[in-house]
């Protein structure tokens, strides 16, 4: 859990991503998004798909750049510093891509040079993260011949291989079977337990009781609700997480 007043390591304030579309005209995919998250704290997205959940994201990892409002990530504006935001991210979904012709360990170590990390330091993370994940019996087996568990290991080993005090995993259990789901999320509670800053999205209601310490509900790009899942229910007089949701997004 978090620190009682420690300062907030995501910090998103009215954030805006807006678009022209020929049918529809100006859409707000994200429409005056506010929340915090801090260290060691797992913060989720939840809301069904099409919520805005994906685009504030990625805003958040710089792929896309906002039309309004701010996100500042590490104390970095994603707008005016996106070269500082990627050095102290992490980001992993379930469509994370990986080079079938390298090995695990060539791959993760790959990454941690495109970070500018040194030889030595590199070669440090590189057996901490392998052993910290259990990877060692596979770290030679290249990309293409690996199980979608091994591939699982070696993304979110891609994603912290430079330290990040904020990791992104946008649906990382999307289209996996119950056990690969299950170690991926094993592996996030780790990283909360290591300090980080975690920004979780998913519509698994299962998930979010398991993983989340706060939560956002979204829904047509909109904040609908926001807290522990305690005040959620509290404030909605709904103990039902799912119908709570349902309450919330129709």
């Amino acid at each position: 859990m978090m620190a009682d007043g420690a300062s907030p390591t995501i910090r998103v304030t009215g954030l805006m991503k807006s678009f022209r579309d020929l049918r529809r005209g100006l859409v707000h995919a994200v429409d005056s998004v506010t929340f915090e998250a801090r260290a060691g704290e797992i913060f989720g997205l939840l809301g069904p798909n099409g919520a805005g959940k994906t685009t504030t994201m990625r805003i958040l990892c710089t792929v896309l750049r906002p039309t309004g409002g701010e996100a500042v990530v590490a104390g970095y504006d994603v707008a005016t510093q996106p070269a500082m935001v990627r050095q102290h991210i992490g980001f992993m979904s379930a469509n994370t891509a990986l080079y079938d012709r390298m090995s695990a360990w060539e791959l993760v170590g790959y990454f941690g040079r495109l970070y500018g990390m040194t030889e030595g330091r590199l070669r440090e993370r590189l057996e901490d993260v392998f052993t910290r994940l259990q990877m060692n019996d596979f770290r030679d087996m290249l990309c293409a011949k690996m199980s979608t568990g091994m591939r699982q290991k070696v993304s979110i080993a891609r994603a912290i291989i430079h330290d990040p005090p904020v990791l992104i995993f946008d649906e990382p259990t999307a289209g996996l079977d119950v056990l690969v789901a299950r170690a991926v999320m094993q592996n996030i509670e780790q990283l909360r337990l290591l300090g980080k800053c975690i920004l979780f999205s998913t519509h698994i209601m299962r998930e979010v009781e398991r993983l989340c310490d706060r939560v956002a509900i979204v829904a047509k790009g909109k904040v609908q609700a926001c807290g522990t899942l305690r005040e959620l229910r509290e404030q909605h007089g709904q103990h039902d997480l799912e119908e709570l949701f349902f309450q919330l997004v129709k």
